[in-house]
């Protein structure tokens, strides 16, 4: 049987607007499959994980407050995380974890809490603090080269700057600031993205491409996922994009 380890960081944290089901369907979509889902929870506190035995390290949302608190525990494995990155496991980032992944996040009061500085990105966020990029999104991007939309939840106060390699092009909401045009970071085996809902339940293009990569990975070939019957999923993406983009 055929098997992928995936790291769930601080899931007594950062777990905003549902992200945990990200966790669930990616589970669910591995067992119709036949393939084992084996996750290993971390949080402060806990043994420390080597990044680089995973095949894929997912960590979801969180406020400024948990992200403080979480800086000091993840700087601890800077260079093991840069070590994952680089051998390509895959890094499933949402919303504050995104921003500890650049360089760093600026509070509304001015206060710096570092990132991890593994890319070039930083956040800032506006002095105030009513006024928040909130709300559905729906983004159109590319995975194997095939473009697809993705839809999501936006809500986070931080401006994201200096992504030179956006997820995708917004058709509906903000992005990565008031107003922008791109949403999210991606390279080949990171998504970093502003959507929560959680993404993957809404997305299961997007959950299949990030399995694919890691079985590919794991195994050095060329897999071909047995199709799932997504019959219901696409009705409800149906009738979300006809409301949001025809909304515009």
């Amino acid at each position: 049987m055929k098997e992928l380890e995936i790291l769930y960081l601080y899931p007594d944290i950062l777990e905003l607007y549902g992200d945990f089901g990200n966790i669930q369907v990616l589970k669910y979509r591995l067992e119709k499959r036949g393939i084992k889902a084996s996750i290993t929870p971390y949080s402060i506190g806990d043994d420390a994980p080597d990044f680089t035995k995973f095949d894929l390290v997912f960590s979801g949302g969180g406020a400024d407050q948990e992200q403080g608190i979480l800086s000091e525990d993840l700087i601890k494995y800077k260079d093991n995380i840069k070590e994952a990155v680089k051998n390509g496991v895959f890094f499933l980032l949402i919303c504050g974890s995104y921003q500890l992944f650049g360089k760093y996040y600026k509070s509304a009061d001015g206060n710096i809490i570092p990132g991890l500085e593994i890319f070039d990105y930083y956040t800032e966020a506006i002095q105030d603090r009513q006024k928040r990029c909130i709300g559905n999104i729906v983004i159109n991007t590319k995975l194997n080269d095939k473009e697809t939309k993705i839809i999501g939840f936006e809500n986070h106060g931080g401006q994201t700057f200096n992504i030179d390699t956006p997820l995708g092009d917004v058709l509906y909401g903000n992005g990565n600031k008031f107003g922008d045009t791109k949403e999210g970071f991606m390279k080949q085996n990171v998504i970093a993205t502003y959507l929560h809902g959680p993404l993957l339940s809404k997305n299961p293009e997007l959950t299949d491409y990030i399995i694919k990569y890691c079985l590919d990975r794991k195994y050095n070939e060329d897999i071909a996922l047995e199709p799932l019957n997504d019959d219901f999923e696409n009705k409800c993406r149906e009738q979300l994009l006809n409301r949001f983009l025809s909304a515009k």
